[in-house]
């Protein structure tokens, strides 16, 4: 992995392939290898002919890891991504983010609109403008003692994952509490990249993603079928569905 200084913080990534660049924002409680690397995503766009950056967000995998709610504020994580971009000198690139990293890669395209030349939202729907909830619960799981104290079934599912991908779940904790911030209607409605919107027909975080797609101007949304918010990350059809959508875009 390389690593450089994002305003201070401490940003892991891989750099691999070559071709037109995609950046790849993982989720919540995830890493790189979880998110992309162990999905085949990374094989999927490299046989495509594309250089994949993937990063570590910070709190998570081999980035920095930070134990104050503010340091996780969703503007800071997007300028991440944009540094990583001005860091390896690529003035455009393809951004595609999943569940949280869907979240980062949008408010990317938002505040830092000529880096992105096409934007992926995966794993997330209409949440994204009304909040997800239960993050009080999330981190109290975090720092409990075992997943088995946790308040509800969602927040045990959150712990058994970052117990999973062997996270710092002090930093999850206070990361999870900064994730409440929501895109406002207004905000999505300033994205000019040509956006797709991927979310599990079975998904029960996400929300709608025709409900979402219908607030970014020219956005599309395509289902990925029978497929929930963990099992639509690597699936077939939501691969296909994003190169296509790569292939036509200008």
């Amino acid at each position: 992995m390389h690593h450089f200084s994002s305003d201070g913080v401490d940003i892991a990534y891989v750099d691999i392939g070559a071709g037109e660049p995609i950046l790849l924002i993982h989720g919540f409680a995830s890493n790189h290898t979880a998110n992309w690397r162990s999905t085949s995503w990374f094989d999927t766009l490299t046989g495509d002919s594309r250089r994949v950056i993937a990063m570590d967000v910070r709190g998570h995998g081999a980035s920095a890891k930070l134990y104050e709610a503010g340091a996780y504020r969703p503007q800071l994580m997007a300028d991440d991504a944009a540094n990583l971009l001005r860091h390896l000198k690529i003035e455009r690139a393809d951004v595609m983010g999943y569940s949280m990293g869907a979240r980062i890669a949008t408010l990317t395209a938002i505040a830092h609109p000529e880096l992105v030349r096409s934007l992926v939202i995966g794993g997330m729907g209409i949440r994204l403008t009304t909040g997800i909830g239960g993050e009080k619960e999330i981190a109290e799981a975090l720092l409990a003692p075992s997943a088995a104290d946790a308040a509800n079934d969602n927040a045990r599912g959150y712990r058994t994952f970052a117990d999973k991908t062997r996270s710092d779940r002090r930093a999850l904790a206070a990361c999870i509490l900064e994730q409440r911030q929501v895109v406002p209607p207004a905000q999505l409605r300033l994205i000019r990249a040509p956006t797709l919107v991927a979310v599990g027909t079975r998904d029960e975080v996400a929300g709608s993603g025709a409900e979402l797609a219908a607030l970014i101007p020219g956005a599309t949304a395509v289902d990925i079928p029978d497929r929930d918010h963990m099992l639509a990350t690597g699936d077939k059809a939501y691969k296909a569905a994003v190169l296509a959508f790569l292939a036509r875009r200008p």
